[in-house]
């Protein structure tokens, strides 16, 4: 009897419910639950191009992390291919079994397309880890650094070295919550339309994007010279990019978020004499910029009201509700992140998230009720 019931012949009605209707899908299957950690190995933080089988071992560390910070099952997806069409095709045809796709380790600016598509054509969240959930997390750092120092996140000038994935991710969400003064680095120094590579078409998009929307006055030269007079640099590029002594040019009371992994930008220790708040990207200082901070409230929100998107407010609200965490009695210069093992970040997050998802009509609706399906 229960063989029957779980399987053939007493399964029909469930495939025949679908049938009719497919938001039942979410009701019925793994769906409403599961998300897939796609990567094709490219980019793997620390390691670089090495492979679908080897990125696997960090795949299924996503999928663990996944589990026990939100309970969202993840299933690990490693594809043996770099081309973008391929991994747009395949990602869209494994869709139906998901409830939301967290693209890893994808290298830029091939992950620009890959994602853009990907939301454009499909119905389910996409997230791209590397770019969003850095950028949310470094918001949230900033938020609860103001917060410490009684600034207004608008008034701030802010200079940054690296322009890959997080480094556009990160343009984007500061100026989105209202910074307007901005100058973004690569190798070859700032970024700005008067560059010789801007004008005969050889940049990338992703830097077409920062030449364009940043460094209006167009100035110039390498991440160190840039750092004059500005409030934040945010460093996502690689270790010995600036010196301790270079942040004297920096506005009085800096912050500095030295995000190169496993050797900073600058070492704390060194720039801890010029600098007000200091972040990284490492666990055994304070305020580390942590993407699990991030993603696993995310998705716990968007599947909780069976979001279609992730849209930019939505990652907005998922950086306020990281702040939240901490209060204001709590902030000090050595605590501005929440320790990545405070449960009460998910919680938040996926409350921000859910809650704006509401407010932006990104939920799902019943196609025959046309009222929010949310899980029974």
């Amino acid at each position: 009897d229960d063989l029957s019931m779980a399987y053939t012949p007493g399964v029909a009605r469930v495939c025949s419910a679908i049938a009719e209707n497919r938001q039942k899908a979410f009701k019925y299957t793994i769906k409403a639950n599961t998300v897939a950690v796609v990567t094709d190995g490219t980019a793997v933080l620390g390691l670089g191009d090495i492979g679908p089988e080897a990125a696997m071992p960090v795949m299924e560390g996503k999928a663990m992390l996944f589990k026990e910070f939100a309970d969202v099952d993840a299933f690990p997806i490693a594809l043996d291919t770099k081309d973008p069409d391929k991994i747009v095709e395949t990602v869209k045809l494994i869709a139906p079994t998901f409830g939301g796709i967290n693209l890893e380790d994808i290298s830029s600016p091939r992950c620009f397309e890959i994602e853009q598509r990907l939301i454009e054509e499909l119905d389910i969240p996409i997230f791209h880890d590397d770019q969003h959930g850095t950028a949310i997390v470094v918001l949230a750092a900033l938020m609860n650094a103001c917060r410490l120092t009684g600034r207004n996140i608008a008034d701030l000038s802010v200079s940054m070295a690296g322009a890959g994935a997080a480094g556009v991710a990160c343009a984007k969400i500061m100026m989105g919550a209202g910074i307007t003064e901005f100058v973004a680095c690569d190798r070859f120094g700032a970024i700005h339309t008067g560059r010789e590579d801007y004008q005969s078409g050889a940049m990338n998009a992703p830097k077409r994007w920062l030449a364009e929307n940043t460094n209006k006055d167009r100035r110039d030269g390498s991440p160190a010279e840039v750092l004059e007079g500005t409030d934040l640099f945010c460093g996502l590029s690689g270790p010995g990019i600036i010196t301790a002594k270079d942040l004297q040019r920096m506005n009085p009371d800096p912050f500095v978020f030295a995000m190169a992994n496993p050797v900073p930008e600058v070492r704390p220790e060194d720039a801890a004499p010029y600098v007000r708040v200091m972040a990284t990207g490492r666990s055994d200082y304070p305020n580390q910029i942590n993407n699990v901070l991030a993603f696993p409230g995310i998705f716990r929100g968007v599947l909780d009201v069976r979001a279609r998107a992730i849209t930019e407010e939505m990652k907005i609200a998922a950086a306020e509700g990281i702040a939240a965490t901490i209060e204001d009695d709590e902030l000090t210069e050595d605590y501005i992140v929440p320790s990545v093992f405070n449960r009460e970040v998910v919680t938040e997050v996926a409350r921000a998230v859910s809650a704006e998802a509401e407010r932006d009509g990104a939920v799902r609706l019943d196609d025959q009720t046309g009222e929010l399906s949310l899980p029974a």
